[in-house]
């Protein structure tokens, strides 16, 4: 315990960190960077957005169709107290459109995609893959990593938007048809409250920076990975819990940003 606290041991573990985020900001900006090249290759970003769209579709729409129903199921019991169980249609429209449905989609991006790029980028890591393209003058950043970011960051706001519109099916469901609200109330105050710019615009920002960040959490880990197995698992494990923590916290910046000003 005694040697951590020496101020060598300190300055170095300091020194060590900031190295590493002076390393993750430079590959940020050349991600960033190449996206003019990716777009010339567009075969390499439309396989890129089937690889991580298409494949997370079936457990974002029965994630948004449960959370629908549970929205609509609690909504309700909570909005009949004050008389106001008219007002459902609203209440799971703008639970979903500005919160839940970017959240809970990221969350479930990171844990199905995040992790596949990880996996995904580690190994070829380990299989020496990447170094044999150094070796042939093949640049790695620009042929695989940036195509799968700008693939993350297009698919996010997609899925996003996918589970707030089956959320709001489950919504419906539960409302107008078991419950029985009026379905006319239910869609009119929905269409009166929800405004485009100030509710639906801002639940798409905050998808395009959920995709930006799980994306090149993703990247970064795995191609920082250590070459071995356990390397490669223990980089899965911190993108999950790196992007989770990550997300939640833009949440909360970003919401306080939109919304209190």
């Amino acid at each position: 315990m005694m040697q951590w606290l020496n101020p060598a041991n300190v300055g170095l573990a300091v020194r060590s960190k900031l190295a590493d985020l002076g390393y993750a900001a430079r590959l940020f900006l050349r991600l960033l960077g190449l996206l003019g090249t990716t777009l010339r290759r567009p075969h390499l970003l439309t396989e890129q957005i089937f690889f991580l769209g298409n494949y997370s579709l079936a457990i974002i729409m029965v994630s948004g169709l449960f959370v629908g129903f549970v929205l609509g199921l609690q909504g309700y019991y909570i909005l009949q107290r004050y008389g106001s169980s008219e007002a459902l249609g609203l209440m799971v429209a703008l639970s979903l459109v500005r919160e839940l449905g970017p959240v809970v989609a990221a969350l479930l991006f990171a844990g199905r995609a995040g992790t596949a790029l990880t996996a995904g980028i580690g190994l070829m890591k380990a299989g020496e893959q990447l170094a044999a393209m150094e070796m042939m003058g093949v640049d790695p950043v620009a042929r695989v990593l940036a195509p799968r970011f700008w693939g993350g960051v297009i698919a996010m706001p997609l899925l996003a938007a996918v589970f707030s519109a089956v959320g709001i099916m489950g919504g419906w469901l539960v409302g107008v048809v078991m419950i029985g609200v009026d379905p006319g109330a239910f869609w009119s105050q929905m269409q009166g409250g929800v405004e485009v710019f100030a509710d639906v615009g801002n639940g798409i920002l905050k998808s395009l920076v959920f995709g930006l960040t799980v994306t090149f959490v993703a990247l970064l880990q795995g191609h920082e990975c250590q070459p071995t197995p356990e390397g490669v698992s223990l980089a899965t494990t911190r993108t999950v819990v790196m992007a989770s923590l990550a997300v939640l916290g833009l949440d909360f910046v970003l919401t306080a940003m939109m919304f209190s000003i």
